[in-house]
């Protein structure tokens, strides 16, 4: 069974908890916007007024969406997450979360103050020679490194816990925790370096050059590892919160440890797999990261199969009869459940095409195409959003002393089904018209030949159906995140946490010691990146050698 755990989080905890999440829906808000402009502009039913750059929306939609709503959120639901299960913040981490914040809210506004008045126009991977503001760069480092001080505070949380409960397996939500923080902590390193030693001194007219091979490398030991600290705490609702939600058992707690485990061991060491088709990386180095790449699918086989064998177990317990009965005893009227489930099922496509995305042949298709854009999509903004959603309808009113109503339950399935025929729309044409060539980031119509031109434009059409219904989405989800912190009934929300099923077995403590997993990620980390990167340094082109490589 699992260890016994506080049933609500401390009013102190719930307000800085609060506060994350109030920036992630500031940042979904005007990145939404951002992002119904893009798709307007592109299918030539807009013209941008004077002043505003198409590529400064572009890189406003991506920052602030897969960058800002994403970690605020992310933190925001870490932070109550702990306090419900590992027990109330001490005062000194509950100290280091504000600040943390504070210094990520200041990184935020100098970033996004950079976009907006066009002086940081270097898309969401910021790539050299894109040249942004220096308090472009510097408001990134400030987000990572309050980030940093957050997670460390989440951390120490649960480390206490462990100093007062010796040799007892931690909160399976607190344990999860801290794999995700870990995973952050360790991947943000590659663009911290990027960062702080390459793009800010080139900025400042410190350097003159920079090594692009370096920038794009330290660029993805992030960008990729980036990905799962998106994913993992759509993993957290799945395997945690949802079988409480359903009236169901967790059906194993050493299941989801391994699985977290591995996704700290095999998400980091594998960024060539974005660089498949770029010169000064040796293939072998390429197919060594692309065999890693392929170890993810493990987990997330394992995740589908303990998601469903827990619906299952419901079912059946629930008298459900022969092969897909279960399916029909289901919550279907409930959006904590509906919300996540449908990113749940959106994954299974999502994570074909990142199969097809890592496959050196296959990549060589759709690398740097419009394909890409929709993989993201399904991924990031169908998959985890959704979910994120639906953690939404019952933490925020857990955090503000409200109650979830019929009605909004109600308008949140709306939203759902708002988002689904939204997105349908818009990564399905995406992944069509990048099967066709079409370029991503490009606001062009008349990119390529006349004849590809006429046949991109119904899909780009398609786009911008999908965009609207998805900013229709934005407002409603707005609306519910409003009602739920501000004007829903007072009451008690509970905060779900699943128990573990009787007959699961018993969670071996190998899965908590951290010296062996850092060990053998540290170990991956080097096999993989070492000699490559030793490789990009001494071959540097001229111009780029010396104090200039940084």
């Amino acid at each position: 069974m699992m260890n016994a755990q506080i049933s609500k989080v401390d009013k102190r905890d719930a307000r800085l908890s609060m506060a994350y999440i109030t920036v992630a829906f500031i940042a979904l808000a005007v990145g939404g916007l951002m992002g119904l402009l893009q798709t307007l502009v592109r299918s030539g039913k807009l013209e941008l007024p004077g002043g505003i750059n198409y590529y400064e929306i572009l890189t406003a939609h991506g920052v602030l969406l897969g960058l800002g709503l994403t970690t605020y959120f992310i933190l925001g639901f870490q932070f109550a997450a702990v306090s419900r299960t590992a027990g109330t913040l001490s005062s000194k981490a509950r100290l280091s979360g504000w600040i943390g914040f504070i210094v990520m809210v200041i990184g935020t506004i100098f970033a996004t103050w950079m976009i907006l008045t066009n002086k940081a126009t270097v898309l969401y991977t910021f790539y050299a020679p894109l040249q942004a503001h220096f308090l472009f760069y510097l408001g990134l480092t400030l987000l990572i490194v309050g980030s940093w001080i957050a997670c460390g505070a989440m951390i120490a949380t649960y480390m206490r816990w462990r100093k007062q409960n010796p040799g007892k397996p931690s909160p399976l939500l607190c344990f999860m925790v801290v794999v995700n923080s870990l995973l952050w902590i360790v991947c943000t390193l590659g663009v911290a370096g990027e960062v702080l030693f390459q793009l800010l001194p080139w900025s400042l007219g410190l350097v003159d050059t920079v090594n692009v091979l370096v920038s794009r490398t330290l660029f993805w030991y992030f960008g990729h590892p980036l990905v799962y600290f998106w994913l993992l705490p759509a993993y957290m609702a799945w395997y945690v919160i949802i079988p409480k939600i359903i009236g169901g058992k967790i059906f194993s707690d050493s299941l989801a440890r391994l699985v977290f485990i591995l996704f700290l061991l095999f998400s980091i060491p594998v960024g060539f797999h974005h660089q498949l088709t770029e010169p000064g990386i040796d293939a072998s180095w390429k197919f060594v990261q692309v065999v890693l790449t392929f170890m993810v699918i493990i987990p997330s086989l394992m995740t589908a199969f303990s998601m469903f064998a827990t619906f299952e177990m419901f079912g059946r317990s629930k008298g459900a009869k022969g092969l897909f009965g279960w399916l029909k005893k289901l919550p279907w009227k409930d959006a904590r459940f509906v919300v996540p489930f449908i990113g749940m099922v959106a994954f299974i496509p999502a994570g074909a095409g990142g199969i097809i995305n890592a496959s050196n042949q296959m990549d060589q298709v759709v690398h740097n195409t419009i394909w890409v854009t929709g993989h993201f999509h399904l991924t990031v903004a169908t998959t985890v959003v959704l979910t994120f959603f639906g953690i939404s309808y019952w933490l925020i009113p857990h955090l503000t002393g409200r109650v979830f109503t019929k009605a909004m339950n109600r308008l949140a399935i709306i939203q759902a089904i708002c988002w689904t025929i939204g997105m349908a729309f818009m990564s399905g044409s995406m992944h069509l018209e990048g099967l066709l060539g079409a370029p991503r980031r490009t606001a062009f119509t008349t990119y390529g030949n006349a004849q590809q031109a006429l046949d991109w434009i119904p899909y780009q059409v398609a786009q911008a159906i999908g965009g609207s219904i998805l900013f229709l989405g934005i407002v409603l989800i707005i609306v519910i995140v409003i009602n739920l912190a501000f004007f829903a009934p007072k009451g008690e929300q509970d905060f779900p946490i699943g128990e573990i099923a009787e007959n699961a077995e018993k969670t071996p403590m190998v899965l908590e010691n951290w010296k062996i997993w850092l060990t053998v990620l540290a170990a991956l980390i080097l096999i993989a990146y070492t000699v490559p990167f030793m490789d990009m340094i001494q071959n540097a082109p001229p111009g780029s050698k010396g104090f200039k490589l940084w």
